[in-house]
């Protein structure tokens, strides 16, 4: 199947890794999605959050920040159940659409890929103690400060699985990190 022509990012892989807490891959940089290539297949969409992987600019705070706006508009007619089924398809799913997408772009684990964010951090304010806005805020911070520093053992998950499963593992180690941080939080100050 062919896919649609991509326009390649001006910026160089050093800034675009480094918003992302990368190092720069070896080799060719990959190309940048477009609106036109994320809209050629349906995996696509999924991948970049229905385009919240598009901005140049940190696109991974660009997803946090819709998965945040998509659980405050869904939080009040989702069960926990319906949560907990919603969350594992959206870890099957974005698996699979993070494969494929990074297949497309050349770059196992593109910063474009967003869905790893977006269910990461929908578990983080799932799982959170209470749904104040202030403790939403402070997740958010630590969330995208773990998804961006990849403390031990994100980097070598990152280096042992280059597919969709480990494009959704290294968020899912920084959101059990984001919650661990709360919960000792929550325990020390009472």
């Amino acid at each position: 199947m062919a896919t649609m022509p991509l326009v390649n990012d001006p910026q160089p892989p050093q800034v675009l890794a480094a918003v992302e807490g990368e190092s720069a891959p070896p080799g060719p940089r990959p190309a940048r999605p477009t609106w036109r290539w994320m809209w050629s297949h349906p995996w696509y969409v999924l991948a970049l959050a229905g385009g919240a992987g598009l901005p140049r600019f940190a696109p991974g705070t660009w997803g946090t920040l819709v998965a945040w706006v998509l659980f405050d508009l869904l939080d009040p007619v989702l069960t926990d159940l319906s949560w907990a089924g919603f969350i594992f398809a959206g870890l099957y799913f974005g698996a699979w659409a993070a494969q494929r997408a990074g297949d497309a772009l050349g770059a196992s684990d593109s910063g474009h890929i967003v869905i790893d964010e977006v269910v990461a951090f929908w578990i983080v304010l799932w799982l959170l103690p209470l749904h104040a806005f202030w403790l939403q805020a402070l997740a958010f911070v630590l969330f995208r400060a773990f998804d961006i520093a990849k403390p031990p053992p994100i980097r070598r998950l990152e280096a042992r699985f280059r597919n969709g499963f480990g494009v959704m593992l290294d968020d899912l180690v920084a959101a059990f990190y984001t919650l661990l941080v709360i919960a000792i939080g929550v325990r020390v100050l009472g």
